[in-house]
């Protein structure tokens, strides 16, 4: 059988072939968090092992450092450096331990993350939803920022409104009025210990 140019182009044409989908970066970095956080529901278990699951996961999902900064605001730029690293590693703790106490337990809950991922400025959002059979749905958004060759979150939208970045540096200002850094070191890891968030 002679097969023409012309022919051969449409016979190429006609056969599918299968697209290769590029997953975003950014979409992957949530991905992971969420697979980290169905983990540890269905495992179970204490608070303590719990943290020392979600831990990791954590630092590779979440900028702290930046995160840390952006909660503090202003202040961060008159703290010294000693007491900065603290605020770092006490925001640590109280993220750990914030996941680790609020998703303690599995009942078919499930993450989707939409399909599209939209820019703001050089940021990234990524919506998912938590959806627990039997109750709403509840829409939780991230922010990324590229940070050291990945995406990183740097913020948490709350039903897609409430900022957690917003929300902290509020609260952190006051203490922050009151006793300076290490005030605020103080009160992160009251908040670890307690679970209240």
């Amino acid at each position: 059988m002679r097969i023409t140019v012309s022919s051969a182009l449409l016979l190429a044409l006609a056969i599918p072939v299968p697209a290769i989908a590029q997953t975003d970066p950014a979409r992957t970095t949530v991905q992971a968090l969420d697979d980290g956080l169905i983990t540890i529901m269905k495992a179970k278990g204490t608070v303590r092992s719990r943290a020392a699951a979600i831990g990791p996961v954590i630092d590779r999902a979440f900028d702290l450092p930046l995160m840390t900064r952006l909660a503090v605001g202003p202040a961060w730029t008159t703290t010294p450096p000693a007491d900065q690293q603290a605020l770092v590693a006490a925001f640590r703790r109280m993220t750990i331990s914030q996941y680790a106490t609020n998703f303690d337990s599995w009942s078919g809950e499930r993450f989707v993350i939409a399909p599209q991922i939209d820019a703001r400025g050089g940021d990234k959002l990524v919506r998912t939803t938590l959806v627990t059979p039997g109750k709403a749905d509840i829409p939780i958004s991230y922010r990324l920022r590229a940070s050291g060759g990945s995406w990183k979150i740097i913020d948490v939208f709350y039903r897609n409104s409430i900022s957690q970045i917003a929300t902290r540096r509020s609260d952190f200002a006051t203490v922050l009025a009151k006793g300076g850094a290490k005030a605020l070191v103080t009160h992160l890891d009251a908040l670890a210990a307690k679970g209240d968030f």
